[in-house]
């Protein structure tokens, strides 16, 4: 989603088979459970095939039991059940695949594509594109609510191929060749009564569109006004923001394919997007959100308890001639109903997620926005976060000038539009620590806890793009001599105002780096580094320090790897 975006997950190397184990026939858990599991795919009756998937589906979530269901086919077993009769065994055989695209990193979408799984897969986005408008609907209720299968089957695919796109450039071609960009703009239609599967669509167009001169041509003025439609909408909860910011994502991938009369307008309207999405306090959000859950549920039991005591009454009622089995409360669902392994409803921490994913993805698409060129990789971490990060920054001042040799640049387009929407203010807002009443929250709510690690990929990914501004602004549109001051003031409060260094490598890296970025910059600018009392704004021992304590990191973490552990 943007070169900054961090590195998805690699599967740590299998760890070899227990010899004893091996010569006894044995086998654990895992292995136990996969074949069970892939021997009901080919169960002739359609609800014990969709109780598998489901099943494995659920498991998949876990990475230790991937390599058990690799070793035995999965795909090749899954596969074909994306064409399966049945719709609800299509919909949770594409979400098994979903979860084990998503949890088993790169080298599993590579077997994925291997075993040759686009076939069925670009077969299913087609057939689900033509019967999208049919408004199919199964006959049964899902939760007391009609099932719309054949949308929900299209997200789960539409995630699975995003995945696999993402990580693989066999899919991408197939991709281009399948004309699968017209079967996924079809779906976008849909975003006004299903804001999730035009959110999946979104995700997915970003990310084939990065990096991907051949599709650029099928962008016609037909496809660009659907993705014009979506960024018009009015719709102001946290999924729509995200889908908006996505969309705005996207349109800058095939900023190519805009007119140059339009470039301005458009570029101004992405910003305006983005300024909108940074713009909300994401630590007040969650301690809103966090009441609204506790309102709801509490609620919901008190919902609950009338109904339980209706039902008693009606109980008492019944007359005892009536020859019917009791059947217990609770199990009225068939024996291999497969709502258990379905997630319960976090609507409050869906929304939370949304905002911090699409502040996430804006600063993501700004940091690139700064680059004039399109580099590699290897070229953009040179330039962001490493030691020949410094390396460039030392390198990059002359002397003689005085000025900043960097190779990256700021159109009058983009500049403009930076100004116009205040978007150096939002992502200074943005390289703050996160709210410590929202951390206290998330902290103490296991479900929420995972969005601590996302307010703080917020806060590095703001710091990167604070970097990458004070690389190719003008000293007036980074508001001057003082405001560059008290940056530095800012930027020093965040590594030195605790008793302790901070640990977090991603953080020390971006915060380091937005330093040597404007002290360059003041240097380049002669600005003085002096505060009014005149003390230094940093001190030669506290940038030694830093030094110091990014290398011994790197160390740490490169120590860890050759013992194949996962860095802590």
């Amino acid at each position: 989603m943007g070169k900054s975006r961090a590195r998805r997950f690699r599967r740590a190397p299998r760890a070899p088979a227990d010899p004893a184990q091996q010569r006894d026939g044995e086998r654990g858990p895992e292995e136990e459970a996969a074949a069970e599991l892939l021997e009901k795919l080919q169960h002739p009756s359609a609800e014990v095939r969709e109780y598998a998937c489901a099943s494995i589906s659920k498991l998949l979530q876990q990475k230790h039991v991937i390599p058990a269901f690799v070793q035995r086919d999965v795909v090749r077993c899954l596969g074909p059940l994306l064409m399966d009769h049945s719709l609800a065994v299509r919909e949770t055989a594409a979400g098994a695949l979903r979860n084990l695209s998503a949890c088993g990193g790169f080298d599993v979408c590579d077997d994925m594509v291997t075993n040759d799984i686009m076939t069925p897969l670009v077969a299913l986005l087609k057939e689900c594109s033509t019967g999208l408008d049919a408004n199919q609907l199964s006959p049964k209720k899902c939760r007391g609510i009609n099932k719309n299968y054949i949308e929900d089957i299209a997200n789960e695919a539409i995630n699975l191929l995003w995945n696999i796109c993402e990580c693989n450039n066999t899919a991408l071609y197939i991709f281009n060749k399948e004309g699968c960009l017209e079967a996924v703009l079809h779906y976008m239609k849909k975003f006004a009564t299903n804001v999730d599967l035009a959110i999946s669509v979104a995700n997915c167009l970003q990310a084939v569109t990065e990096d991907n001169p051949d599709l650029l041509s099928s962008f016609n003025a037909s496809a660009q006004q659907v993705l014009e439609t979506v960024m018009l909408c009015p719709e102001s909860t946290m999924k729509h923001i995200l889908l908006r910011t996505l969309i705005a994502g996207t349109i800058w991938n095939i900023k190519d394919t805009i007119p140059p009369g339009s470039l301005g307008s458009t570029v101004n309207a992405i910003l305006k997007i983005f300024s909108e999405s940074l713009a909300i306090d994401a630590g007040e959000t969650i301690i809103h959100m966090n009441e609204a859950e506790k309102n709801r549920l509490k609620f919901a039991v008190e919902a609950e308890a009338e109904e339980n005591m209706n039902d008693i009454t009606e109980n008492c009622v019944l007359s005892e001639d009536d020859n019917m089995e009791e059947i217990p409360k609770g199990k009225l669902r068939r024996e291999n109903d497969v709502s258990d392994l379905l997630p319960s409803d976090k609507w409050e921490l869906k929304e939370v997620t949304a905002l911090l994913t699409a502040q996430q993805t804006a600063l993501e698409v700004i940091v690139n926005m700064c680059c004039s060129e399109d580099p590699s990789d290897d070229e953009w971490e040179e330039l962001s976060s490493s030691d020949e990060s410094d390396l460039f920054m030392e390198n990059s001042y002359n002397e003689g000038t005085g000025l900043l040799l960097s190779p990256l640049c700021l159109s009058d387009e983009v500049n403009s539009a930076f100004l116009n929407n205040l978007i150096p203010k939002k992502i200074l807002e943005k390289t703050a620590f996160p709210n410590s009443v929202a951390l206290d929250i998330c902290m103490h709510n296991p479900s929420w806890k995972p969005l601590i690690k996302k307010l703080n990929t917020v806060q590095c990914r703001a710091l990167t793009c604070l970097q990458s501004i004070l690389l190719v602004s003008d000293l007036d549109c980074l508001g001057g001599a003082s405001a560059l001051q008290s940056l530095a003031q800012h930027l020093s409060q965040l590594i030195f105002s605790k008793t302790e260094l901070p640990t977090d490598t991603e953080f020390l890296e971006a915060v380091t780096s937005a330093l040597r970025a404007l002290l360059q910059t003041m240097a380049s600018k002669n600005i003085s580094q002096m505060r009014k009392e005149g003390k230094g704004l940093y001190s030669t021992d506290q940038l030694c320090v830093l030094d110091n304590v990014k290398m011994n990191l790197r160390r740490f973490i490169a120590y860890q790897e050759t013992l194949g552990k996962t860095p802590t």
